[in-house]
């Protein structure tokens, strides 16, 4: 898709939940917070390139990850730092893993949950099944995904490793992939019991890992989705996910599904009309608003959009930030994206420091 104009370029008043938008496009190094009309209210000045996302904390300030320490070939959206930013960009909190990757989040203790990368040595990793014969990382082995807990003193207070409780032989993966990487974790989202759903993109599965037990208590996986992102539980219990829908047998086109927990249905869903007006094979996320509209990240496209229960859209942005990303070239990506509901304690807080 080429997109015609820039900025906002919908948006219906009475539709659109009251709010404001915080993004930053892949490889930037910046971070804003955007009104409805595309009007930049604040913008943060980052300590290095951005490769994912930004998020509200309580306090008002941001957490961030950057791209740090070498990189590992042939794994993607590696970070390596995750700062805490205040309203003038000044850092008040910095920790670095060369192995995080993706996503981090903040948990109910204040502690922050991230995804990691380790190597797992072939011999061992005879237990993967699937993908590509003798397509083991150059490094001697598959790449594995790891949770870690980190407190504010930078000290690893909790982690669950794939490779202690995986049903290896459940979840194979696909001919068509590399064994380079095994699950390729993209989104660790916190629950407010302290629990972790977790979604594995090479796996088309999701998972919620008991933070006490650390046994995986709901699991579920469908090929459909075509390596889904950005999975969360919505305060009814459902769960809602960006389903990518690439490397698909019917014409590829991404939806946008939420599913009830316990029946495994899915209850309410969005589609393009047509259906391949919206599509983004990779990156992109969502979040549900206050009243029902559901935001979504359409990330290969920069594009940001809202749309009602009924599906329809009353909100629509397209990146003008550009960037030049290894291998991709110049791209307006947006790897993810949250607009917070006015009311949100985390942006009434962000707003009172503004002055607003």
């Amino acid at each position: 898709m080429r997109p015609l104009q820039f900025g906002v370029t919908l948006h219906d008043h009475n539709l659109t939940q009251d709010g404001y938008v915080l993004y930053g496009s892949t490889g930037g190094k910046e971070c804003f917070l955007m009104g409805e009309r595309g009007d930049i209210i604040h913008q943060w000045r980052l300590p290095g390139k951005s490769n994912c996302y930004s998020q509200l904390q309580e306090n008002g300030n941001i957490l961030v990850t950057l791209i740090e320490g070498p990189k590992i070939k042939g794994l993607v959206a590696g970070a390596g730092r995750i700062v805490e930013l205040d309203l003038s960009s000044n850092i008040v909190w910095d920790y670095s893993d060369h192995m995080q990757h993706h996503d981090f989040c903040q948990a109910p203790s204040g502690n922050v949950v991230y995804l990691a990368w380790e190597l797992t040595p072939t011999k061992e990793a005879k237990r993967i099944k699937g993908g590509m014969p003798d397509s083991d990382h150059p490094d001697g082995g598959v790449y594995e995904d790891v949770l870690r807990e980190v407190n504010r003193k930078g000290e690893v207070v909790w982690e669950w490793r794939l490779k202690d409780h995986f049903p290896y032989d459940k979840y194979p993966l696909r001919p068509t992939s590399k064994r380079h990487e095994y699950a390729h974790a993209n989104t660790c989202h916190v629950q407010r019991d302290g629990n972790i759903l977790v979604s594995f993109r090479q796996l088309d599965l999701m998972i919620l890992i008991n933070r006490q037990t650390n046994q995986i208590d709901w699991e579920m996986s469908d090929r459909s989705w075509g390596g889904q992102h950005d999975c969360q539980q919505l305060e009814n219990g459902n769960i809602i996910v960006f389903a990518n829908g690439s490397e698909q047998y019917t014409p590829e086109h991404s939806r946008i599904l939420e599913i009830n927990r316990d029946s495994k249905e899915v209850v309410w869903q969005y589609t393009g009309q047509p259906k391949i007006t919206f599509f983004s094979p990779r990156i992109s996320g969502l979040c549900r608003l206050a009243n029902g509209n559901t935001f979504i990240v359409e990330g290969n496209h920069g594009r940001l959009f809202e749309v009602t229960k009924s599906g329809d859209i009353c909100w629509e942005y397209i990146s003008p930030f550009f960037n030049d990303i290894p291998v991709h070239g110049t791209v307006n990506w947006v790897f993810r994206a949250r607009k917070y509901s006015k009311g949100n304690t985390k942006l009434n807080n962000l707003l009172a420091n503004l002055g607003i």
